[in-house]
């Protein structure tokens, strides 16, 4: 018997029938014996559609108002669970953020969680009864309604879990698990069955969608065993967990992340004087701009040339504010270009092996494909490439490392 929090997202819940189907799910685990806590999402588009609606009242809505609306979006999703659950003889009772108190700070829109009362849950749980949570809402100590931003249902789940100390936060979305790469580039992509919270990360941060950043990095901190699983599905899933050992012993590279909105910008012939760098970048972080990789040449004239990488959404406004540093500065000429890639390998195998980065390197000269900047860490090798080549470039490197299924698998 175990404490299993289950959270399902927008499209698992995104029909009256889904949510039936979720219902059959979350009882054949409580016929088990687990006790079952259950976060859920907005009905898929039901957000979308509501935040439409203020907008029709006002461009730029009052986000304390904009919360209270777009918070009864699960509201109507854990009533239907519930009843559903109950019509199947399941004891169940449903709450908004509010009702389990999930108390957060006042930043509404995107407000991080402070603390979970979990006393009103575990009686419930006690008495028998499946707990279902609207998620990615909570409340302020003033009892505004608060909600918290982009894939806040997901945070909800693996903060409760950490709250109740949950055997397992388990993660029902439209993929099977976490792969080595995307399997719409690569057809011979694997699903992994296990990966650790700090490659997870990285992954996350690199462009897999799979699992927000936010509640990773939640699940990483309070130990909490994440299992990202197929709502409709039958499967075991991808364990993303703290345990290293076995991964050692796994492929030096767990998988492949990829990212096609990448822009570049170079500033040339800028005089090589302390502070260079602050004075090109510190404009460009004024202007709300993040910048990614960096590289720094040093001329033999006493110049330097300095490139570096935005979101490709904010080219324009990087562009037009590195034309007049150029102009300030007395800079040779800026250039710009939006179409490249960036590509990374990761893996935690990399700490005990050496030429990791050698090896990428090789496998991306025998397809002749230049690259453009290299950027590392302890456990991930990423590089800046022509966009033309990424999906190549995937296939190579996936290759490269022996991430490829073998022939015949899941036939």
């Amino acid at each position: 018997m175990a404490l299993i929090v289950q959270k399902f997202g927008g499209t698992s819940v995104g029909t009256v029938e889904r949510i039936e189907q979720v219902a059959e799910k979350v009882k054949k685990f409580r016929d088990a014996g687990d006790d079952i806590v259950v976060v859920v999402s907005a009905m898929s588009g039901e957000t979308n559609r509501l935040i439409e609606l203020a907008r029709q009242i006002s461009e730029q809505p009052v986000p304390r108002e904009l919360d209270v609306m777009v918070s009864t979006g699960e509201q109507v999703t854990i009533a239907l669970l519930a009843m559903a659950l109950i019509k199947r003889g399941v004891p169940a009772v449903s709450y908004t953020g509010n009702q389990v108190r999930i108390l957060t700070d006042s930043a509404f829109t995107k407000a991080r969680i402070l603390q979970i009362d979990s006393q009103r849950i575990q009686r419930d749980l006690k008495a028998g009864r499946v707990v279902v949570v609207a998620g990615f809402q909570g409340v302020d100590e003033k009892g505004n309604i608060t909600t918290l931003g982009r894939g806040g249902s997901d945070t909800t789940g693996v903060a409760l879990a950490a709250a109740l100390k949950a055997d397992e936060c388990q993660i029902y979305t439209d993929v099977d698990g976490v792969y080595t790469t995307d399997p719409r580039v690569v057809a011979k992509a694997q699903r992994l069955d296990k990966i650790t919270f700090e490659e997870m990360l990285e992954m996350a941060s690199l462009g897999s969608k799979v699992l927000q950043i936010r509640a990773v990095e939640f699940a990483g901190k309070y130990s909490v065993p994440l299992r990202v699983l197929h709502s409709f599905q039958e499967g075991p899933g991808t364990l993303i967990t703290l345990d290293e050992e076995e991964s050692m012993e796994q492929p030096i590279i767990s998988g492949i992340a990829f990212n096609r909105d990448e822009a570049k910008l170079t500033i040339r012939g800028v005089p090589d004087t302390p502070g260079v760098a602050f004075k090109i970048l510190g404009p460009i972080s004024a202007a709300n701009v993040e910048v990614d990789m960096i590289v720094q040449n040093v001329a033999h004239d006493n110049t330097t040339d300095f490139t570096f990488t935005v979101h490709r959404n904010d080219y324009n406004n990087a562009l037009k504010v590195l034309n007049g540093i150029a102009q300030e500065m007395g800079a040779r000429e800026v250039i710009g270009d939006t179409d490249i890639a960036k590509v990374s390998i990761v893996g935690v195998g990399m700490r005990s092996h050496a030429g990791v980065a050698s090896r990428m390197f090789e496998a991306l000269a025998k397809e002749n494909i230049n690259i453009q900047m290299i950027s590392t860490s302890e456990i991930k090798v990423s590089v800046v490439i022509e966009e033309k080549y990424l999906e190549l470039a995937v296939r190579a490197l996936h290759t490269a490392f022996e991430l490829d299924a073998p022939a015949g698998a899941g036939e």
